[in-house]
């Protein structure tokens, strides 16, 4: 892989070295791979092998046990290691597999949770901000569910919910772990459709 890949030829996301797993077992070692902006990836593997916890490693949920990540912004590598969570926040969107504790808010509410790497101090949303959760919501298809609490919805509902959340983070790289995992089959070419 070329040193300056980030810089010259679009990638995003970079991995060198890189040894994943928790404290004293390491899952998954030697990853070294170059994501490229604008392009769909995707990581295929068994049960157990350690791509979740790549994900998780890769967006600062937990650290990881050798290695580097270096993310693409404005023209500029950062260690991914040297940035705060909010900062990350607004360079990376996640969809995890685990369920979020969210009862009391609605869908739209959990939406514009996306919009909190922009927002001041308290939380306040811009029209502007308000503009593009409602763009999320109608991109996914999620419009009749918007006023619907979280834990009245479907898991495959929920699902849903999570990638507009993601798409009104408006970051440069999206990662999604078993993103059609609850959806219908309708839906899951919709979902890939969608993030293509």
């Amino acid at each position: 892989m070329h040193e300056s890949c980030l810089s010259e030829h679009g990638c995003a996301l970079r991995m060198v070295d890189l040894a994943v797993g928790y404290k004293h077992l390491t899952i998954a070692s030697d990853i070294n791979l170059a994501l490229e902006r604008g392009m769909l990836t995707c990581l295929v593997g068994s049960n157990g092998v350690g791509k979740s916890t790549l994900l998780r490693t890769l967006c600062k949920f937990q650290p990881p046990i050798a290695g580097r990540i270096s993310v693409s912004a404005a023209g500029q590598e950062h260690d991914i290691s040297s940035l705060s969570p909010s900062q990350v926040a607004a360079l990376i969107g996640v969809v995890l597999t685990e369920r979020i504790d969210s009862a009391n808010i609605t869908a739209r509410e959990t939406v514009a949770l996306g919009r909190s790497p922009y927002t001041d101090f308290w939380g306040r949303m811009t029209d502007n901000d308000r503009q593009i959760v409602d763009e999320s919501i109608s991109m996914v298809g999620i419009d009749r569910l918007s006023n619907r609490k979280m834990h009245r919805l479907s898991d495959g509902e929920r699902q849903k919910v999570m990638i507009a959340k993601t798409l009104a983070q408006q970051t440069p790289i999206i990662l999604l772990d078993e993103p059609t995992a609850f959806l219908d089959y309708p839906s899951k070419v919709e979902t890939l459709q969608l993030l293509h």
